[in-house]
């Protein structure tokens, strides 16, 4: 769970969604998959590398610091998906498919509009999105796949949480092999600090009205209301996993 891990991680993730949805609006402006393709899969690869450049940089300045070289710190065991990891991807797929292929579709009916005012009633950011939506006059299941994400994200921090204390004695023993230019108590204070500022913006909906009519339209729409609220959760689960690793372990 060290942070260039987490921000590798996160970075491809985030530029695969933004690119599987600059293919979807490629293909909804009536281009076909072999045109738009190419170009859509250089910018990818290239924002891709981008952060891994940077997240390597990182990882680089803090063998410097360790004493101890990246490609002695790094091992193929350490980019094989965990449990989280996978169930992650799963619902960040099953998030993309909803909404692209599901959501404007079903949109208000039956079970669809059970779960919007569900997730309207307890999430401020989902009425903050509603309110954003309305006042675009912008709809097209985006409300739906909003709160069916939210559900998901929900899902994974509730099974997540309840696997705390193992990803917690992972990360302990992760820092006794593998030392990090951070200590523990600081990744932990960094990683809440990150999701408090998340949670303010996504959750209660601060984000919303600062975005105009035409983000809501594309991409940034698309991951925000696709993408941001598994990260979101995903982050807290690293957050707390870390605060709960650098506490003293209890001897009995």
């Amino acid at each position: 769970m060290g942070i260039a891990r987490l921000l590798a991680k996160g970075w491809i993730i985030f530029c695969l969604f933004a690119a599987a949805h600059a293919m979807r609006l490629a293909w909804l402006a009536g281009q076909t998959v072999p045109q738009a393709f190419p170009a859509i899969a250089i910018c990818a690869l290239l924002f891709i590398a981008m952060g891994l450049l940077f997240v390597g940089g990182f990882g680089v300045s803090a063998g410097h610091f360790t004493g101890t070289p990246l490609m002695e710190r790094l091992r193929p065991h350490h980019l094989m998906p965990g449990f989280n990891e996978m169930v992650f991807v799963a619902f960040v797929a099953l998030s993309f498919l909803n909404q692209v292929f599901v959501a404007p579709d079903v949109m208000e009916q039956g079970g669809a509009g059970a779960l919007e005012r569900a997730i309207f009633f307890v999430v401020p950011g989902q009425r903050a999105l509603v309110h954003a939506l309305e006042a675009c006059t912008l709809d097209g299941g985006r409300a739906f796949a909003a709160a069916f994400t939210c559900l998901l994200a929900i899902i994974f921090l509730a099974s997540a949480v309840s696997r705390l204390k193992l990803q917690a004695g992972l990360i302990r023993l992760e820092a006794v092999s593998r030392p990090q230019a951070l200590g523990p108590t600081l990744r932990a204070f960094l990683f809440g600090l990150a999701a408090v500022v998340s949670i303010q913006f996504l959750f209660v909906g601060s984000a919303y009205p600062w975005l105009n009519c035409a983000a809501f339209a594309d991409i940034t729409g698309g991951v925000l209301i696709g993408l941001a609220p598994l990260m979101l959760a995903y982050l807290i689960v690293a957050a707390l996993a870390s605060l709960m690793a650098s506490a003293p372990e209890k001897t009995k």
